[in-house]
């Protein structure tokens, strides 16, 4: 239950991100929602596509959709208010939902059969996935493609979730081991502000 309200928590955060990008771009509210679903619904739709999981989650579970409708409206209404949010407050929500979204998409690949190695890369896919979609419909760089550490602790964590089912550790127990992983290593990026080293051609 405590993941599920997690996973809900998490949907409704990355919808913010892709209504607060939408506005940014100026787009109608139109606009504005299919950031939000994109960003919140697209890394799991691609994973369930790729895994062969038909119907993917949110046909089968509306409750999303919903909850991204909803994020968008209450935006659109208190965005505009003069009163702003601490500069840290999205960027650590953000890492909580991408920490459970990673568990989430580890263990649904392994529930269909995949190699430890698939499912760290399901995870991967779930967390940033929706992200690179809404980046490359506003015509910007990836987060994932830049030196901020981010995908780099998806990795970490899902790698840590899979090597600690290898242990014959207790799923659950498994599970919060990935996303205390992804979220520190988030934490610690997002606080000292760390990045990974460019590559350039001179």
């Amino acid at each position: 239950m405590l993941l599920y309200f997690l996973d809900m928590f998490g949907t409704a955060v990355f919808a913010i991100s892709g209504v607060l990008l939408a506005g940014k771009l100026r787009m109608d509210p139109f606009g504005v929602v299919v950031l939000a679903m994109v960003t919140a619904i697209g890394g799991g739709t691609i994973r369930d596509m790729a895994l062969g999981a038909t119907p993917v989650f949110w046909i089968t579970s509306p409750e999303y959709l919903w909850m991204i409708l909803a994020t968008c409206a209450l935006s659109l209404l208190l965005i505009r208010r003069p009163r702003r949010l601490p500069w840290y407050f999205l960027p650590v929500a953000d890492a909580i939902g991408l920490a459970v979204f990673v568990a989430i998409g580890v263990d649904k690949a392994l529930s269909y059969g995949a190699s430890p190695m698939v499912a760290v890369i399901m995870g991967i896919i779930t967390g940033c996935g929706g992200g690179i979609i809404r980046d490359v419909l506003a015509r910007e760089i990836p987060m994932i493609l830049r030196t901020e550490v981010y995908a780099t602790a998806c990795l970490a964590g899902g790698m840590i979730h899979t090597l600690a089912l290898a242990a014959n550790v207790d799923s659950v127990a498994a599970s919060i081991a990935g996303m205390v992983t992804t979220l520190s290593i988030r934490l610690a990026a997002i606080r000292w502000h760390l990045s990974l080293p460019t590559f350039a051609i001179k």
